[in-house]
């Protein structure tokens, strides 16, 4: 993964999560007032801060080291407690009631993820993964956005969420079908939101996605300034549509 290169960056434009999202997470773990919650992918610490920001101190695994650094930097040091290492290297001290991860489930290596899960939660304890994706059906610039795509980048598969020719949620997979074995009460929730988005945040906020990070200089330059024009063309800013999903399952046995 190619995050870390663009750390600062990254939490300067990416959006934070909706309050429901988060509060539908802990609802569902039911956790006792202050108890610790696993974060798995914690990046910058978006989701990290609204969790503690609840009273809960986490335990925020985060591999990338600049990623970290930040996370470390902008959490409350009393609250949060940050360690590089990946989800799949790390060894619980203890379960927890809440393994907590937003958008990263997908990067896990999906033969040890649920293992993994179960070996950190306690009987009773919760996964949940967030994902938040463009509706692009209801994005009014959409046609000009993958004209744009199509002229600069024409070999740019559409496989991440803001390649505007995308299946944005294909990325999350099918929830209800992987779970792994020794979890039930799968539940799923979705959480719509808006914001406007000038030409200079938009264009910030889509080269901290993967697939733009690992364009050529000269393709990436191409495409901004393409996707910048577009925008200027419809009065310099334009109103981008989200879901943010909440994917929920539980730690079953006695």
């Amino acid at each position: 993964m190619a995050f870390g290169r663009v750390a600062e960056q990254y939490e300067r434009a990416r959006p934070s999560y909706p309050a429901a999202a988060i509060d539908e997470a802990l609802a569902y773990a039911g956790l006792r007032p202050g108890e610790r919650v696993v974060e798995v992918g914690a990046g910058t610490g978006k989701a990290t801060r609204l969790l503690a920001a609840r009273g809960h101190h986490v335990l925020a695994l985060e591999p990338d080291p600049a990623m970290a650094a930040i996370c470390r930097r902008l959490c409350d040091p009393d609250l949060v407690e940050v360690r590089e290492t990946d989800f799949e290297s790390w060894s619980p001290e203890a379960a927890t009631g809440l393994l907590f991860c937003s958008q990263a489930w997908h990067w896990l290596d999906p033969q040890l993820r649920w293992r993994r899960a179960a070996e950190a939660l306690r009987v009773g304890g919760a996964v949940a993964a967030l994902w938040t994706f463009p509706i692009w059906d209801r994005i009014a610039l959409r046609a000009a956005l993958d004209r744009v795509y199509e002229q600069t980048v024409p070999n740019m598969v559409a496989g991440f969420p803001l390649h505007p020719g995308s299946r944005a949620e294909r990325v999350a997979g099918n929830w209800s079908d992987e779970v792994g074995e020794g979890f039930a009460e799968v539940r799923i929730g979705m959480h719509d939101w808006a914001r406007a988005y000038t030409a200079e945040e938009y264009t910030e906020m889509i080269a901290t996605h993967q697939d733009h990070i690992r364009l050529s200089p000269e393709s990436r330059e191409a495409l901004l300034g393409g996707v910048g024009e577009a925008i200027e063309g419809v009065g310099g800013s334009f109103e981008m549509f989200f879901r943010t999903t909440v994917c929920l399952a539980r730690r079953a046995g006695v």
